[in-house]
């Protein structure tokens, strides 16, 4: 991704999706975005957690949350609001790019209003095909750039085609080969 946003950016950042997009708006999208009970969820820049500590509840005990992103606080931001959310199926990774994750270990990465950071497509979207299950999707919410442009950056990498779109995601899945 992108160079590291200062803490007071970060935090920013947070208070604005507060006022911007409430817990029924986030909902909605989560639905969009066919999580259900067991799964097991990547939120790959995750920011405060916003989309992780629902998902987490979605997805409940059966279920675990990994919630990705590449700033330091993320991970305190996460563990406080799912602590207040009493969850406790959210994992933090501090990444740029690498999950750690095992392969073929997920059921949906969540990509909300991120990709307009990313620098290294390609290397995402290779991690992204690794740790994903065969039946594995992304949800995918673009803002800040064109969604065509986005969309045709992702599936130049041969790794992903447009499964569906929906009214706030489109969903991509692997490429069969």
């Amino acid at each position: 991704m992108s160079n590291l946003v200062s803490n007071i950016e970060f935090r920013g950042m947070c208070l604005m999706f507060k006022i911007f997009k409430g817990k029924d708006k986030t909902l909605e999208i989560l639905r969009e975005a066919n999580i259900k009970s067991g799964d097991v969820i990547l939120d790959y820049g995750c920011g405060p957690g916003n989309y992780s500590v629902p998902a987490a509840q979605i997805v409940g005990n059966k279920g675990i949350i990994y919630a990705a992103d590449m700033h330091p606080l993320s991970s305190q931001f996460v563990l406080k609001n799912a602590e207040k959310a009493k969850v406790s199926n959210i994992k933090t990774i501090l990444t740029s790019c690498k999950t750690g994750l095992n392969d073929n270990s997920v059921d949906v990465v969540l990509l909300f209003d991120v990709f307009h950071y990313f620098k290294e497509i390609n290397s995402i979207f290779s991690e992204f095909n690794r740790i994903l299950k065969p039946s594995g999707t992304i949800a995918l919410e673009i803002h800040h750039m064109d969604e065509n442009k986005a969309i045709n950056s992702i599936t130049e990498t041969n790794l992903f085609s447009i499964q569906e779109k929906r009214e706030h995601l489109v969903i991509l899945q692997k490429t069969s080969k």
